[in-house]
């Protein structure tokens, strides 16, 4: 990376308040049961919570618990207002876009979101559904029931309008 580059980068951070690599770095050990040192979980949670609250946003982030993530999710417009439920878990190269909700219905019951999901922004998954992978999630859709793999979603409340084939390489 140039040194232009970097130093770009550098000072959106700064901005944003928001830098991927240590957000998700901090996240993994505040959730991680197996690492003892509290008072550095105390420390990285706090440093979570004031990136979280800058952005309006949650990642569903606790001491020794919170959402499950295969990987970090991508986040075309950072943390902007996304809110995920402590309970929610979600698979791997998931794309977020801003004001995106992920809530709980019950105690314990969130969504089980697969893996290569794109969730447009402004999207609300309530309840204990699931949605299965390479899932396009449209816009402002509102899901409250579960969907199978290899679909587009769109609506209030959401609804399959594209079934996609599933590309075998």
């Amino acid at each position: 990376m140039k040194l232009k580059q970097k130093v770009t980068k550098s000072w959106q951070y700064r901005i944003q308040h928001y830098n991927p690599k240590k957000y998700w770095k901090y996240r993994e050990y505040v959730v991680n049961k197996d690492k003892s040192n509290i008072i550095l979980k105390y420390y990285y949670l706090y440093k979570i919570k004031k990136m979280d609250a800058f952005n309006n946003a949650s990642m569903g982030t606790n001491i020794n618990e919170g959402a499950k993530f295969k990987t970090p999710p991508k986040l075309p417009h950072g943390l902007n207002g996304i809110i995920i439920s402590y309970y929610a878990e979600i698979g791997a190269n998931c794309v977020i876009r801003q004001q995106v909700t992920i809530a709980q219905k019950n105690k314990n019951e969130a969504a089980i979101i697969g893996d290569n999901v794109i969730i447009g922004a402004g999207a609300k998954i309530i309840g204990g559904v699931t949605i299965g992978n390479n899932v396009v999630i449209g816009a402002n859709a509102v899901v409250t029931k579960s969907f199978p793999d290899n679909c587009v979603i769109a609506g209030v409340p959401a609804k399959i309008i594209k079934e996609v084939e599933n590309e075998k390489n």
